[in-house]
Formats: structure tokens, C-alpha cells, sequence
């Protein structure tokens, strides 16, 4: 079922480990989503100055978003600019769709490690996770529109975490 609705999806990802992943996402669902992500995080912001960088990720990347997509691969939850985006999206109270990339790392009960305000707002209900990789545009689709209407409710955001000041490893 098509929803009518070409949804501006930004995508959340650790860039070194996960590129493949990002691409082959790219490849499956350009045509149906209007994607895009921060390539400038990626090393080609020259600056150490992190509220510059959180200032163009909110004003150049989130803004004109209607969600953001965490892939969630073995290292995504250390980075720290996907820490941003994530808090971003929430400024900005956008919706938030985590999935599972199939090298995420699992912990000592099993279940994957996300970014922790990721899941923050799994837990109060404010985003939606797929907990494994989709290929189907139309499931892809209904998880969007499930977090979508998820994100309606404001008060189930859970952004007050400090923003990581560096990457975990």
C-alpha cells in the first residue's frame, strides 16, 4: 500500500562502518523516499567547534526532514554525530525509525545496542524500531508511517541526555 506521500527521510549511520549498508538502502528506496544524509559530517566540516556542528546539522540536515532513519550497525551507538542527529530530530520533534543492521552488536542479553537516546525513546514509545534490515519498499513504508504517527505524541520525547563529546571508540 503506497501512502501517497514522498516522506523527506534523513539517514542516520556510522559512515565508516556501515557506507555499504547506507548505499544498498539507497539503491532499494530512492525512488520511493526522498533520502538524504549529512555528508559534511563525514570529515568535511573542518571545524572543532561542536556547536557549529550541531548548528548545521539542525539548520542544513534535520529541518527539512520529516524523519530521521537510524541504521544501527555494530559501532553506530559510539558515534558521536549520530548522537547529534538523533538529538536534533527530537529538537525538532520529528519522527525516529531505528532499524538493525545485520553486523548490530548484541549485549550480554542479547539484544542489540542502539544509540542511547535512540533507546530512550524506543522505551517511552516516541520511535519506532524495526529490530532487523527490511528490502520491501512497502514495509519500509508502513514502518515510516507508524513512527510518524508515533512522533504525534510530543510528550513521550526523551531528549535530555547529554550530547556525546566524543566517540566511544
Amino acid at each position: 500500500m503506497f501512502f501517497g506521500t514522498k516522506r523527506k527521510v534523513f539517514i542516520s549511520y556510522h559512515h565508516r562502518g556501515d557506507q555499504l549498508w547506507f548505499d544498498e538502502f539507497t539503491r532499494l528506496f530512492a525512488d520511493r523516499f526522498e533520502l538524504f544524509y549529512d555528508k559534511s559530517l563525514d570529515g568535511r566540516i573542518r571545524s572543532d567547534d561542536a556547536e557549529y556542528i550541531n548548528r548545521t546539522i539542525r539548520e542544513e540536515h534535520i529541518v527539512g526532514s520529516s524523519i530521521t532513519i537510524v541504521l544501527c550497525g555494530a559501532e553506530t551507538w559510539k558515534r558521536k554525530y549520530v548522537d547529534w542527529e538523533i538529538h536534533s530530530t527530537l529538537h525538532h520533534e520529528h519522527a525516529l525509525l531505528g532499524i538493525a543492521l545485520a553486523t548490530a552488536t548484541t549485549g550480554d542479553q542479547g539484544k542489540i545496542i542502539v544509540p542511547s537516546r535512540l533507546h530512550d525513546n524506543i522505551q517511552s514509545g516516541y520511535a519506532h524500531w524495526l529490530g532487523g534490515w527490511v528490502d520491501d519498499p512497502e514495509t519500509l513504508q508502513t514502518a515510516i508511517e507508524t513512527a510518524i504517527q508515533k512522533s504525534l505524541n510530543k510528550s513521550l520525547i526523551r531528549n535530555g541526555r547529554e550530547k556525546m563529546g566524543r566517540n566511544l571508540s
